[in-house]
């Protein structure tokens, strides 16, 4: 078994020090014990792969919590693959909500700026106005409530 320093261990997983630092303060991976003989701790290969893991399941927009849930299944032999795909699939319906929710803030946004004249005094700024929520409709297309 392949065994390294905190140093090294980071850098075979593309990590600072910090990052493993900060993973082992979560509870994402575990803190080698400290040598009795005063050396440096030592963290073997496999906290690297585990390192590995949590870093390509932050790219795939999972939070430190799922991560946490996936890493739980990974170790629990009664785990099933549909366990893993359902967390994969609650990931898809939310990024698939944030993809409308951009979608509405895009069209909102070229709403007003084709409603902008693109010149003349700040005053007559039609974007000014739908940001400062003049008129009857807000910038995101939210009715305004009448004082």
């Amino acid at each position: 078994m392949s065994t390294m320093t905190i140093g090294k261990a980071a850098g075979n997983a593309g990590v600072g020090v910090e990052t493993v630092r900060f993973y082992e303060r979560r509870g994402l991976i575990d803190q080698p014990t400290t040598p009795a003989n005063g050396g440096f701790r030592v963290y073997p290969e496999q906290t690297v792969e585990r390192i590995r893991f949590i870093r390509q399941a932050q790219e795939l927009g999972f939070s430190l919590a799922e991560i946490a849930g996936l890493l739980a299944l990974r170790a629990d032999p009664s785990a099933d693959c549909a366990d893993v795909r359902d967390h994969a699939r609650a990931k898809l319906d939310e990024v698939d909500r944030k993809i409308a929710g951009l979608e509405h803030l895009r069209s909102a946004l070229a709403q007003i700026i084709a409603a902008c004249p693109g010149q003349g005094a700040l005053g007559a700024c039609t974007i000014m106005d739908a940001l400062a929520g003049a008129g009857p409709r807000t910038a995101v297309g939210k009715q305004r409530k009448e004082r």
